[in-house]
């Protein structure tokens, strides 16, 4: 499974995204900004409570995470290349698969992940693409530590939805792509057998050396 701190960072980070769809005259930065707080006050003092009552949270986790995940996009960008000779049953199941593996390990890293202070950059790289967008934010760890956190979000149906995350310079949609390439090769391309033993990982170790993506 992924590393249980990059994982809560990443559903830390794309929380923020508003559960209601907002005016399009706000950008995304500006949606971020107006949910930090009330994503604070849902999750802060609770952690007990939720690790007691996972349940409850991982249903909290799959409707925040289907606002605001395209995740058929993404199912797509991980497959990459393979993609295309997928039946469509397949890419279904895979996309299945895909997210139920992110909220579940989500939800266990969110109840042993401690974080002290979530900031969005007051310094955001420019949009240069009016249905695409960039929002570099932090996330400050109870130890002091400090990952940065830049998420990609695209305009889909009047909606923005994220599409892949970066965390502390780890690429996490392009890790997840070599690694079905990876398991696709050592299943002789047996698209089955991927896809009933998908379990990405992104280590620990990994996540606090970073990357420089």
């Amino acid at each position: 499974m992924l590393g249980r701190w990059s994982l809560a960072i990443m559903m830390i980070a794309t929380l923020v995204v508003p559960l209601q769809s907002q005016a399009q005259s706000q950008t995304p930065e500006e949606m971020i900004r107006d949910n930090v707080e009330s994503l604070m006050t849902d999750l802060d003092g609770r952690k007990e409570y939720y690790a007691d009552n996972l349940g409850e949270l991982e249903e909290l986790v799959d409707s925040n995470l289907d606002q605001v995940a395209d995740f058929r996009y993404i199912g797509a960008s991980v497959m990459g290349n393979y993609f295309r000779n997928a039946s469509p049953e397949q890419r279904r199941r895979f996309v299945d698969v895909f997210r139920q593996t992110l909220i579940d390990t989500y939800t266990r890293g969110l109840v042993t992940f401690d974080y002290d202070e979530l900031r969005v950059l007051d310094a955001q790289q420019a949009q240069r693409y009016d249905d695409q967008a960039s929002v570099a934010m932090e996330v400050v760890a109870s130890n002091g530590e400090v990952y940065p956190v830049s998420y990609s979000l695209r305009l889909s149906d009047g909606e923005w939805r994220v599409v892949n995350v970066i965390v502390n310079g780890i690429n996490l949609g392009l890790t997840f792509r070599n690694q079905f390439d990876q398991a696709m090769r050592d299943n002789n391309r047996d698209y089955d057998a991927v896809i009933d033993g998908w379990s990405p990982e992104v280590g620990v170790e990994e996540l606090e050396q970073g990357g420089d993506a």
